[in-house]
């Protein structure tokens, strides 16, 4: 049986994790037997706050609210907890200040991630005999996997989960139930998909009998890289390259029911937005974002830092590029322009029949 529990962390550890400065609370007056070691193992709001909960503020307003709070610390910026201290008011709990509070709050949250107190393999799973496991990996209830398949250290690969021959996990992965890994793919560290994605199957790539008008599967035989902090939502596909690989580079945040076609190349740090599909070879730059229902045909190229508003559309071999620069309609076009062709629509549609004659 598998058993939760909170990571317990010290906050001087923490703040050191964060790179944050560690401000402890003021000594109450007369108290003797006073500690300064407090522990954390959870984030909170400052509304729904317990004593083991951090919180966060960004202001001076919320900074009051926090501290008035049930929470055991409160992350906070330089000004906003220098304007507090200069009051000279005793600090009722201890600050972590550092430059970005919500960013550092969203870290701390991965730090105190729920960690299983137990770890090895469920007597229900399947495991080919050439599987190789590093130290503590989890394998939950009813995975199955295959030939020479290997997992990195403190990965847990959860119910149901199926890894075919072949296919590599780095360390602190964490695959939720029914994920479904094809033959030779690659998971490299701190990757993490959710439930129910399908990793490296078929492309959907067909040659035409120019005959017989039958079709015949173009051969599906690349592989698939998911790179380093990739988080992939919950039935999202992905497929493997055709003849070469499909690429999920670093640090890539992809929203649920996502699909990426064969050959893709997708750069780093780049956010998708949930039933976003890329067709076959196409390429997004690092840092784009795509909003959500974005469709991209095949071929096309997304340069570095582009954004694609919701329900874009991308025609086949269409190269966009400006970093920062909106596009949005279909076929998408700068922003700007867009809003003016809806605005000339507009006018139209408002001229009497003879002025539109």
């Amino acid at each position: 049986m598998l058993v939760y529990h909170n990571a317990m962390l010290l906050l001087r550890q923490l703040a050191e994790a964060l790179q944050a400065e560690y401000v402890p609370r003021s000594r109450p007056a007369g108290e003797k037997n006073f500690s300064a070691a407090e522990c954390v193992d959870r984030v909170a709001s400052a509304r729904n706050a317990t004593g083991t909960s951090l919180t966060f503020a960004e202001s001076e307003a919320t900074l009051q609210e926090a501290l008035g709070s049930a929470a055991a610390a409160v992350l906070a910026t330089p000004q906003v907890a220098k304007a507090f201290l200069f009051e000279a008011q005793p600090l009722a709990k201890p600050l972590l200040v550092v430059a970005q509070p919500r960013l550092a709050f969203a870290q701390a949250a991965q730090y105190l991630r729920a960690a299983q107190s137990s770890t090895g393999v469920h007597r229900t799973a399947i495991l080919a005999s050439s599987v190789k496991l590093a130290e503590d990996v989890s394998i939950g209830p009813y995975a199955v996997l295959g030939e020479h398949v290997a997992i990195g250290a403190r990965s847990r690969i959860g119910p149901g989960c199926v890894l075919a021959d072949g296919v590599k996990i780095g360390a602190d992965c964490i695959l939720h139930p029914r994920v479904v890994v094809y033959a030779g793919v690659e998971l490299q560290q701190r990757v993490q998909v959710h439930a129910g994605c399908v990793l490296g199957s078929d492309g959907f790539g067909y040659v035409r009998d120019a005959e017989t008008g039958a079709y015949t599967q173009f051969p599906q035989q690349g592989r698939l890289a998911i790179e380093d902090d990739v988080e992939i939502g919950a039935n999202t596909t992905i497929d493997r390259g055709a003849l070469e690989e499909t690429r999920i580079a670093r640090g890539t945040k992809l929203d649920n029911l996502v699909h990426i076609g064969h050959n893709v190349r997708v750069g780093r740090n780049v956010v998708m937005a949930a039933q976003t599909g890329i067709s076959g070879s196409s390429t997004v730059g690092d840092g784009a974002v795509l909003g959500g229902q974005v469709g991209i045909g095949e071929h096309a190229e997304i340069g570095e830092g582009v954004i694609l508003g919701g329900g874009a559309g991308v025609l086949s071999k269409k190269k966009l590029r400006g970093a920062g620069i909106v596009f949005w309609g279909r076929p998408a076009q700068p922003l700007r322009e867009y809003l003016k062709g809806l605005a000339t629509l507009a006018r139209l549609t408002r001229l009497p029949r003879k002025e539109k004659e």
